[in-house]
């Protein structure tokens, strides 16, 4: 921005320097990559989100497949009651997971499936809800026509990513134990035993791929947007620097004028990296230009 305000103060107020006047399609050149840079930042606010807040993981399937034993073991702890009783869990229960490069909202939810029970009814509301917020859905299954079964009732619930979860392999026979075949539906299958603690590496490897193709690479060195105030800031910036573009372009207007635009862009950024004041854009047009010399 403030190179963009270099240009144009020179263009003002120094033309019949040595350097000559700026070509308009170079102040138009500056504006529209400042415009760009922008908006790069703007489009990590999502994953700034997930980085500040976690991404939300559901564990979701029919009543009794294993969800909370399986929330318990990669917590690593007994946090959800886990019995043979179909419907035990009423209520989702969520915690948060350090693992790779996002932070997991891990949350174990009520089995999902045609119930008169009012109890478990509102407990089933409260995972559809989860659902719909969900980044990616670990759907849990005891057997191949299970999780087929539960990836068709979960589709319309959100549109976050699915991984298959085939659950309890300890208790199935030789035939079943092996290699979990891809289904449609689910990015991918992924065969764990919570009791015997298999296949959590690679499930969580699954969770994290999936989070990847749908938000991005986490790169610690990229900036990213993570507070609702900066989004704002530059939403604000990015929309002067876009109505300075188009004044500019369409001709007819003073530069002294449309360059308040480009002057209101730096200034709403101010919160987050302190004032551009007009000392910032001399020292930049001394620099850059042969002035007074």
């Amino acid at each position: 921005m403030v190179h963009v305000e270099a240009l144009l103060a020179y263009d003002i107020d120094f033309p019949e320097e040595d350097d000559g006047p700026i070509g308009r399609e170079a102040i138009a050149q500056a504006a529209r990559e400042t415009e760009g840079a922008i908006e790069r930042l703007l489009s990590t606010a999502p994953l700034g989100e997930v980085a500040r807040e976690g991404a939300v993981v559901v564990v979701a399937g029919p009543p009794n497949a294993g969800k909370s034993s399986l929330f318990n073991a990669l917590l690593g702890e007994g946090r959800a009651i886990v019995t043979e009783v179909p419907g035990t869990t009423r209520d989702a229960i969520e915690a948060r997971v350090e693992s790779g490069p996002w932070p997991l909202r891990l949350v174990d939810t009520a089995g999902i499936r045609e119930t008169e029970d009012v109890v478990e009814r509102l407990g089933i509301e409260v995972s559809e809800r989860w659902l719909r917020e969900a980044h990616v859905v670990l759907v849990c299954g005891e057997s191949e026509e299970e999780l087929r079964s539960s990836i068709a009732r979960l589709e319309t619930l959100g549109p976050a990513p699915r991984i298959a979860v085939r659950t309890k392999l300890d208790l199935a026979g030789p035939a079943e134990s092996g290699a979990v075949m891809p289904l449609e539906g689910a990015e991918a299958t992924v065969g764990v035993s919570a009791t015997r603690r298999e296949g959590l590496g690679a499930l969580m490897q699954a969770v994290h791929r999936a989070l990847e193709r749908s938000m991005g690479d986490a790169n610690p060195d990229f900036p990213i947007v993570t507070r609702a105030r900066h989004r704002e800031a530059l939403a604000k910036a990015r929309d002067e620097m876009r109505e300075f573009v188009a004044l500019w372009n369409a001709g007819g207007m003073p530069a002294t004028v449309a360059a308040v635009h480009v002057r209101e862009s730096a200034a709403a950024l101010d919160e987050l990296i302190g004032t551009v004041d007009v000392e910032d854009v001399l020292d930049r047009v001394f620099r850059t230009f042969c002035v007074g010399k």
